[in-house]
């Protein structure tokens, strides 16, 4: 009996050191993986701890900014890349989403890395559909140039000569737009929320002033909005208002959001304002609408984007315009976050009527500097985990190359017969202006990029650019 008790002690002691052992394997691994993913070594994509380092700082000084602009967001870090942002308990969640069956969320998950790249490349971008552009990409004008000609009844341009005619009314050689053209711009959004503000004599400050559809400039609501008007990016449904909305204002320069239609094009005859095609296709992003591009619009020109007019203040409880009465439209939690982080990420300057009375300072923004090293830190990241090591530089993502005459020549858009009005159209100012009279700044960007015009080819795809380089 003793010696059973005692064979069977023995037995079980060889059980409890290899399960002892089993344990302590896998405590070690469990270690590794916590600190790999912790500490940010990443040893398989190789990412150095200088990059983590730069990173994980970009995210501390965007989670303060949030604290301290955010008017009750906070940012929560997940890791040197992602964030989320969460809006307070308590927070009125009045938009249903037919769709899903669910009220909008209160936080919401973002790719800082991603964002920066993105954003950052909108510095470097033509904004406005080119000949150059069509000419360059591999079937642009069967293929693409169709997809932006409503009335054509085809979704491949068949006949160029055709889609030529419906495009040149609006297709300038070259872009007529340059980045870092302007030092300070407006984008003026349509909210209600405008006529609690008295911005007007400040909004017409700035060297450039963007505006949408068919928001009104005139004495009525000049102390709110201002009165300069530079460019307006407009889509279908406006068209058919836009000569009274333009009220004799010929300088004014429309471009159109998505698609040219008979609409526009009976407008177009009508005015002498220059007219041109955005260039890219609505991207999806974290808020949306025509407010959205004229920001990316106002960044492929200006060095300081200041938004006015946009939904970013608590309380907002539903869709106002400065100049007409409440309707539906785009969820307001959704895309204050957004406008949040974009402010956070040094791309806009946000102007709202519960900031209207603090002190402007942006010192908690990001740095140019701070930006710059977070951009090429995120960079080298995205090629690491691509397998692409080493591949850098400002053509890295130049999918196809294309060439072009040299800066200046080229037709100006118009069709050959336009009407009498369209004759004294004021195309020249933009589309044969000499590189002297650019900014010095535009200058230097243009010599920099050798010429190179950069362009989206679809989407917000970072990998997917036609790039154009002029001969000198």
């Amino acid at each position: 009996m003793t010696r059973t008790v005692k064979q069977s002690s023995i037995s079980r002691k060889p059980a409890l050191v290899r399960l002892l052992c089993v344990a302590a394997l896998f405590s070690i691994i469990l270690l590794a993986i916590q600190s790999s993913f912790f500490t940010g070594s990443w040893n398989a994509v190789n990412i150095s701890r200088e990059e983590i380092r730069i990173l994980s700082d970009f995210q501390s000084n965007l989670q303060q900014c949030v604290a301290n602009r955010g008017l009750g967001l906070t940012a929560h870090i997940i890791d040197h890349c992602n964030v989320i942002l969460k809006f307070p308990e308590g927070t009125n969640s009045t938009w249903y989403n037919e769709q899903f069956k669910i009220f909008e969320p209160l936080e919401y998950k973002y790719d800082v890395c991603e964002a920066i790249l993105l954003w950052e490349q909108y510095r470097n971008m033509t904004t406005v559909l080119t000949r150059e552009y069509l000419d360059s990409r591999p079937d642009g004008w069967f293929d693409y140039a169709a997809k932006r000609i409503a009335q054509l009844g085809a979704d491949k341009c068949y006949n160029q000569t055709l889609c030529e005619e419906h495009l040149n009314l609006i297709l300038p050689a070259k872009p007529p737009f340059h980045p870092r053209q302007f030092r300070k711009c407006a984008v003026v959004g349509n909210s209600g929320d405008l006529l609690k503000t008295q911005f007007g004599e400040e909004i017409d400050s700035h060297d450039a002033v963007i505006r949408d559809n068919e928001a009104p400039v005139n004495e009525k609501y000049a102390k709110h909005v201002g009165l300069k008007r530079d460019f307006r990016l407009v889509v279908r449904g406006a068209a058919r208002n836009m000569i009274k909305i333009l009220n004799g204002s010929d300088n004014e320069v429309l471009i159109i959001k998505s698609v040219i239609h008979r609409d526009f094009n009976e407008m177009i005859k009508k005015i002498r304002n220059p007219v041109y095609l955005f260039q890219g296709i609505v991207l999806r992003r974290g808020a949306k609408g025509t407010g959205m591009k004229s920001i990316e619009l106002a960044l492929s020109m200006c060095d300081v984007v200041d938004i006015y007019g946009f939904t970013v203040d608590p309380g907002y409880t539903e869709w106002t315009r400065y100049f007409s009465t409440p309707r539906k439209g785009h969820n307001p939690l959704q895309g204050r976050a957004y406008y949040q982080l974009l402010e956070c990420l040094g791309v806009i300057r946000i102007h709202s009527p519960m900031r209207a009375k603090r002190k402007q300072d942006w010192s908690d923004v990001p740095s140019r500097e701070m930006i710059n090293s977070a951009h090429r830190a995120a960079l080298r990241l995205k090629k690491k985990q691509a397998g692409q090591e080493g591949v850098l530089g400002q053509f890295v993502n130049c999918k196809v190359w294309g060439k072009s005459g040299p800066y200046g020549t080229g037709p100006t858009s118009g069709s050959a017969d336009m009407t009498d009005i369209r004759k004294s159209s004021n195309y020249n100012r933009w589309e044969v202006m000499p590189f002297e009279s650019l900014r010095e700044e535009a200058r230097n960007h243009y010599i920099q990029m050798e010429g190179v015009s950069l362009y989206k080819m679809d989407g917000n795809k970072l990998d997917d650019l036609v790039c154009v380089k002029s001969e000198a």
